[in-house]
């Protein structure tokens, strides 16, 4: 099964394609750390990521006509409600170079992966009309749906829009979404994530954000330790009992989720911050008289790479703020498995 990745990142699609036995042919990446980490990753195949703007290869792609699937996730920061939501930022209108992409590879399925907004924000509603018209002109039934990664054993409060086009002499569009079904699992909680990962401060999981955890003189309160703003920055932190929430691009800095280390160790002590959260409920305690004890700190790069479900050793490239980019702005490889496993079983027959 031959497979073309567009927008490829430091390879968390990738990754699950590969592991269902997709045999990747082309792949394009503009960040130079992210290519670098790819090939890192990928030594065996390191010559078919193609580096630089799309815009330069779309010319040459139908070399790779036939191949059974492309797959990429175009940048996503004009329709993020974590970004400025500009649906005239550039990188806005790199979906439509996706979709010719599609035009000249004409493989039997693309899938196409954004950010929840764009499946379901009535402003982006124009946008997602003009996918599936498009791809419907270019002989395709398109569909989309926004998916809780954290259904497919994902240990993170992560959902996202998934394009899926299926060529119409295949037929069947539907059967991705039953396919998709049969891989659900239940996540582990985050705890178990993090221990599996090392101790802390070790060779093995050494401190790469160095970013103070100083508390907001006047946090925004919520129901739940976990959200509001307790400390300055936008790092919260993480119940080690559930899930984390999404882990950002921008982390590496005080945007960085934040972990209580002795809490982690001890499942019968309660995160600091459940305790100081309640004590800021009863007014037992403020922001300026509390001191932020020394177990609390940031996420690791290696930690957040386990949350998104990276394969153990899995490498990442150029400065630490770069490399927590990469695993900020990647698909979970475990979900990414499990829609390239639906792929196969739906449409390619294998």
């Amino acid at each position: 099964m031959d497979s073309v990745s567009l927008f490829s990142g430091a390879g968390g699609l990738d990754v699950g394609f590969e592991k269902v036995g997709f045999h990747t042919v082309f792949a394009n990446e503009f960040d130079h750390d992210a290519a670098e980490a790819w090939r890192e990753n990928r030594p065996q195949s390191a010559g078919v990521m193609a580096e630089g703007d799309i815009h330069d290869y779309l010319g040459s792609m139908d070399k790779f006509r036939g191949a059974d699937v492309v797959f990429g996730g175009p940048p996503c920061q004009g329709y993020s409600i974590a970004g400025k939501m500009d649906p005239d930022d550039p990188r806005s209108a790199l979906v439509w170079r996706f979709l010719d992409a599609v035009q000249s590879i004409q493989p039997k399925v693309f899938v196409m992966e954004n950010v929840a907004a764009l499946g379901k924000l009535s402003r982006w509603q124009a946008v997602r009309e003009g996918i599936v018209e498009k791809g419907d002109a270019l002989g395709y039934t398109v569909s989309y749906a926004i998916h809780h990664t954290s259904e497919y054993g994902v240990p993170e409060n992560r959902d996202r829009v998934i394009f899926i086009g299926v060529r119409k002499d295949i037929g069947l569009p539907d059967a991705f979404y039953e396919a998709l079904r049969a891989y659900r699992k239940s996540a582990l909680p985050v705890r178990e994530v993090l221990l599996a990962a090392g101790q802390y401060g070790t060779a093995e999981n050494p401190q790469t954000c160095t970013s103070n955890i100083t508390l907001a003189k006047q946090p925004v309160m919520r129901k739940s330790p976990y959200a509001g703003m307790l400390v300055n920055g936008a790092g919260r932190p993480i119940n080690l009992d559930g899930i984390a929430p999404t882990l950002p691009a921008s982390m590496g800095g005080n945007k960085t989720p934040i972990i209580d280390e002795v809490a982690l160790h001890d499942p019968s002590i309660p995160n600091w911050f459940v305790t100081y959260h309640q004590g800021l409920m009863t007014g037992q305690v403020s922001p300026t008289s509390t001191i932020v004890p020394s177990s609390i700190r940031r996420l690791t790069i290696k930690e957040a790479a386990a949350i998104q479900t990276f394969p153990i050793g899995y490498r990442f490239a150029g400065k630490k703020t770069k490399q927590y980019k990469q695993i900020g702005n990647a698909v979970p490889c475990l979900f990414a498995e499990a829609v390239a496993r639906a792929v196969r079983d739906a449409y390619l027959g294998v």
